[in-house]
């Protein structure tokens, strides 16, 4: 069926190339499933009439004829699609005739769509600008880019509050850690890992928010009753010249209280394969999402399995610091300055977000209990060392027994994160794999 639609798009193309010579251009293809929308990335070479190109890293052949494009793709197997597309500039639409995968020798009609997607300009990696208008309130591979980058590029950008509140304190999008994005990462195709390297995080005002807490995970028995009366906003002052956070309006004895800034994303994840429902921005999975976890910080590097063409980042949900668990359900909430850098590795995606700091490898797990978190996050952690380290299961359980950290990153969402943590110095005298 990939193959089909490369197909499509590599005749349609040719109708814009004829005459022009050896042309490249790419695509993002959808495809209406019965109202579910199929994402895939089509690339096409050719002189204007003849092509050939691959649509998910599937070979197509295809040619163009006037201003109709009609294709006959020959999958492995000899099964074949059928599709008629136009093309109007950067868009393209047509139907695509498949095999009835329920009903053998019967043919189903599917209408796709097509936008051109921008190339970003020639030559070494690039520091990018990025000022948001808009924000989102989903993970959902459906939402527009709003920026093409490449392996190796830089962006700067800015996120806004949980509450959808932003530097100057305007609100700017509905509560719920609307996020900024998605980046299009240029190179980044299903199986992949997207690697994000947090260069630098920034409060940009001089508050946050927060409440006076605790959330129901956190509460013995004895707390159940007196806690009722809790739930009330804590504005916080951030002192950004000499780093620290304190209570804007203090109790007698916390009037001397004050914490140091540790800037941190809460949200940071991908969009989620086809299959999968958009995520709302509180929620959590193996593509990332609101981890709330506090060692994503300034200086570290997440992996997250990459699922749709591009992978598609979301940033945001900042917190000026956040104590683990985020057990007053929210942290100091505010709007940040961020600086990041994305890179690709091509077919060696994990099945959990990690996080690798100077000092400290960690992935982290996420389910509907603690015990299922630990589960996940101790599954990937083994599979890191086998494939990073070389390390089989026994020798795994070795380092791990001997060594492993558990912390508890999430309390306060749908789902609960638990990070399992090894410190690299412990790992020194293991011969680590190239990646």
């Amino acid at each position: 069926m990939r193959i089909a639609w490369l197909v499509l798009f590599v005749l349609i193309f040719a109708e814009r190339a004829s005459g022009a010579g050896t042309l490249r251009e790419r695509w993002l293809v959808t495809t209406d499933l019965w109202g579910n929308p199929s994402h895939a990335l089509l690339e096409l070479h050719g002189d204007g009439r003849a092509w050939t190109g691959t649509f998910d890293g599937d070979p197509l052949t295809g040619e163009t004829r006037g201003g109709t494009v009609r294709l006959r793709v020959t999958a492995a197997g000899g099964t074949t699609w059928s599709y008629d597309g136009k093309r109007d500039g950067d868009a393209m639409r047509g139907t695509a005739d498949w095999p009835d995968s329920n009903h053998a020798g019967r043919r189903v009609r599917h209408a796709f769509v097509a936008r051109r997607i921008a190339e970003p300009p020639p030559g070494p990696p690039r520091t990018v600008t990025f000022e948001p208008t808009t924000y989102s309130n989903e993970f959902s591979p459906h939402r527009a880019p709003v920026l093409t980058v490449r392996a190796g590029d830089t962006v700067r950008t800015r996120t806004i509050d949980s509450g959808g509140v932003d530097a100057a304190d305007e609100t700017r999008a509905l509560y719920g850690n609307p996020q900024t994005g998605p980046f299009f990462v240029d190179g980044a195709a299903p199986g992949d890992t997207l690697v994000v390297h947090l260069v630098r995080l920034r409060p940009n005002r001089d508050f946050a928010d927060s409440l006076d807490d605790l959330v129901a995970r956190a509460r013995g028995a004895s707390l159940a009753v007196a806690a009722r009366g809790l739930g009330k906003p804590v504005r916080w002052t951030i002192d950004r010249e000499r780093g620290v956070a304190r209570p804007q309006a203090p109790s007698e004895r916390l009037r001397h209280f004050e914490v140091p800034l540790r800037p941190m994303l809460g949200g940071l994840a991908v969009a989620p394969p086809f299959g999968m429902a958009p995520m709302s921005t509180g929620d959590t999975g193996r593509f990332g999402g609101n981890m709330d976890f506090n060692e994503i910080v300034e200086g570290t590097t997440v992996y997250l399995p990459v699922y749709q063409p591009g992978a598609l980042l979301y940033l945001g949900d900042a917190h000026a610091r956040q104590g683990d668990g985020e057990t007053s359900q929210y942290a100091l909430e505010t709007s940040m300055d961020v600086e990041f850098r994305v890179d690709v590795m091509h077919g060696k995606a994990p099945s959990s977000p990690r996080v690798e700091s100077a000092s400290a490898i960690m992935v982290l797990g996420q389910a509907g209990s603690l015990e299922d978190a630990v589960r996940a996050a101790t599954t990937d952690l083994v599979d890191w060392l086998r494939k990073d380290y070389g390390l089989d299961l026994s020798e795994s359980a070795q380092v791990l027994g001997s060594s492993v950290e558990y912390r508890i990153a999430n309390l306060a969402g749908r789902s609960v994160g638990v990070a399992a943590k090894l410190d690299k110095s412990l790992l020194a005298g293991l011969a680590r794999i190239a990646p």
